[in-house]
């Protein structure tokens, strides 16, 4: 039997690259305010309501996990791989993610709720 139950997995990730993706779309924001761009309000609305989901879907992640007990906590990383500890049920699962892994995951998150932001708009 698995020490983490299959339905907790999505809540334990949401927790590692959600954070990722609130810190990319500040960066981007920032980088639309600075930017030499004539329109800029649409790329900042999108941004903006990218962020409010991202929030939304990360505060519905952390209640979960405190009504189930459940914490993440980051390890040791090198230039390869990031390691992750999961604890749910007094049990500690070791999980180590590559780093190009964590970053293409991150882009491909990226895309879909700036569409789902746009979609809002």
């Amino acid at each position: 039997m698995p020490l983490i139950p299959p339905e907790a997995l999505p809540h334990f990730e949401n927790q590692i690259y959600l954070p990722m993706l609130l810190i990319i779309l500040e960066r981007d924001r920032l980088a639309f305010e600075k930017g030499p761009f004539k329109l800029k309000r649409p790329y900042l609305a999108m941004i903006a309501e990218a962020e409010k989901l991202v929030q939304k879907d990360l505060k519905e992640s952390r209640l979960y996990m405190r009504r189930h007990s459940m914490k993440v906590i980051k390890g040791n990383h090198d230039d390869m791989f990031t390691e992750y500890v999961f604890i749910h049920g007094g049990y500690e699962d070791h999980r180590r993610y590559l780093n190009v892994r964590l970053r293409n995951r991150s882009e491909e998150l990226l895309g879909v709720y700036l569409a789902m932001g746009d979609r809002a708009i």
